[in-house]
């Protein structure tokens, strides 16, 4: 099982991201592990002369599993969104994609919070195994490390991303 440098899928994803972004573009984090990635792209893009709106959806109340769950992690339960985001372009941003329920759980909260003009999906990681019919519109690498594995995306003291597999 090859699992990828997450540091160059971030960098793939920053280059794309920056010759892409529109001036309308909101930057959306998906709680938690996309959440650590929107930042640092909210940064970096920002420090490449980019206006840059940033914001945080949580999946807690829209996920299919919401009853099996043994109570919620504190920083899942809220959403950050800037006031408006109707008629925006929201670049919906996660670290790892498998398959698709953590994004449809977003999509949902977004819509909850009003009707943007369009949803670009960004992942840091697809693993494949799609359950729905979600795809990724930008992705920094890709990997099939077997249903099997979990990839959690840890980041150093340097802001320097890792992946742990479990």
């Amino acid at each position: 099982m090859s699992i990828p440098d997450p540091e160059q899928a971030y960098a793939r994803l920053l280059e794309t991201l920056d010759g892409q972004l529109g001036a309308d573009a909101v930057i959306v984090g998906i709680r938690t592990g996309g959440a650590l990635v929107a930042q640092r792209l909210a940064g970096d893009l920002g420090a490449r002369g980019h206006v840059v709106t940033l914001g945080f959806v949580s999946t807690a109340f829209h996920r299919d599993d919401y009853s099996r769950r043994q109570g919620l992690p504190e920083n899942m339960t809220a959403a950050a969104l800037p006031l408006s985001i109707d008629d925006q372009t929201i670049i919906l941003v996660d670290d790892v994609l498998h398959t698709g329920r953590t994004v449809r759980a977003a999509l949902n909260e977004i819509f909850d919070h009003g009707r943007p003009g369009g949803v670009k999906l960004v992942v840091l990681v697809d693993r494949g195994g799609r359950q729905l019919p979600i795809q990724p519109d930008i992705v920094g690498d890709r990997c099939e490390p077997g249903d099997d594995k979990v990839l959690r995306l840890a980041v150093d003291d340097a802001g320097r991303f890792s992946f742990e597999v479990a």
